[in-house]
């Protein structure tokens, strides 16, 4: 690969400046050119204007800025704004912004697809396709931030879209170091939450990260067999393997894990299922939020009654959990929780990707 073929968008800050020192920079240079990018989302060289002309030349000849090109944007009636994003190899993802949570919230993807293959989860039916980069997952920060207005407002990151985020390690917390760079955005890992469904090693990786956000379990079954039937992954790592790394993990002060439970009507919403919940719990500094399922077309299961919902989460509570029901959010342009896909998912894709990740 030649320079002219380079991503800048693609580096951290220390990475840059050993990159651009054969290109004549300074390192305050690939500071200033990071800066532009995240901090004021500016991808042309030629308007990072407290670089010397010829330099910004320079960078135009070798170097590129990739960033996914907004293809569309809807806006649900309760605000939230789902936008479809091109990436540079013409694949597509979906970001969705939910303004209001009380903050201001970005759901990102890391995956192009997702080969968990979960029975409720539109994602799934799509297969993996491709791990994003760590570029492109910032890069979508980059585009939700300019097309909010919120390069200078504080905001939220959920690591909730397409795909999972233990699945493509490395670039996923290279995304999340740059985008707490002081010389760009400078987002607190408080600020930002990763949602899993459980793949242990990953898990027992992230324990050990200097910069480590907000975890969330995507639990969805107190049972192995029904939860190996809903999320497949669990055939490798049951719920044992999982809750027990879920206590040694290292929680600062005040800091709880995020147990997410789909309720799936007549499935996994009975007082029995409650209260198994609460003893797989126990010894776990955590809280519960309760998603009541988002049906859609392919998906072969159905939304539970308020009343049964209501039901749950009262057990929970009377157990002294913290508990909360989620309120669904873009459902009319299927923006919510499990509703992201895009056409040219891979099937055999997915199961090759499954088949290691079981075997």
């Amino acid at each position: 690969m030649t320079p002219a073929h380079l991503d800048i968008a693609e580096f951290e800050p220390a990475e840059l400046e050993t990159l651009l020192a054969d290109s004549g920079c300074e390192p305050f240079h690939a500071r200033q050119i990071f800066r532009w990018i995240y901090r004021y989302g500016v991808t042309d060289f030629g308007q990072m204007t407290d670089l010397a002309r010829t330099l910004r030349a320079r960078l135009q000849n070798q170097f590129v800025i990739n960033t996914p090109r907004i293809v569309s944007d809807e806006t649900s009636a309760d605000g939230t704004r789902k936008l479809a994003l091109e990436l540079a190899d013409g694949r597509r993802i979906e970001s969705v912004f939910i303004p209001d949570t009380p903050s201001m919230t970005f759901c990102v993807s890391t995956q192009v697809g997702c080969a968990m293959g979960c029975g409720f989860c539109l994602t799934g039916k799509m297969g993996l396709v491709r791990n994003l980069t760590a570029g492109e997952i910032a890069a979508q920060v980059r585009v939700l931030a300019a097309a909010t207005g919120l390069l200078e407002q504080p905001f939220n990151i959920v690591l909730m879209g397409m795909g999972e985020p233990l699945h493509n390690y490395e670039h996923t917390m290279k995304a999340l170091r740059m985008l707490h760079s002081e010389h760009g955005l400078a987002i607190s890992p408080r600020r930002v939450t990763l949602s899993t469904v459980g793949i242990v090693p990953g898990l027992e990786r992230l324990a050990r990260e200097p910069l480590m956000p907000n975890l969330a379990i995507s639990l969805h079954a107190t049972t192995d067999a029904q939860r190996t039937e809903l999320v497949p992954p669990n055939k490798r790592y049951p719920l044992a393997a999982i809750l027990d790394t879920c206590r040694r993990f290292p929680l600062k002060k005040r800091s709880r894990i995020t147990f997410e439970y789909v309720l799936l009507d007549g499935v996994n919403d009975t007082p029995d299922d409650a209260r198994r919940l609460v003893k797989l719990l126990s010894g776990i500094k955590s809280k519960v939020n309760l998603i009541p399922l988002n049906p859609a077309p392919g998906i072969p299961y159905d939304r539970p009654s308020d009343e049964r919902v209501n039901r749950f989460a009262q057990i929970l509570a009377d157990r002294h959990f913290t508990v909360s029901v989620r309120k669904s959010r873009g459902r009319d342009i299927r923006a919510a929780c499990g509703q992201l896909i895009v056409e040219g998912g891979s099937k055999k894709t997915a199961a090759q990707q499954m088949a290691l990740l079981l075997h």
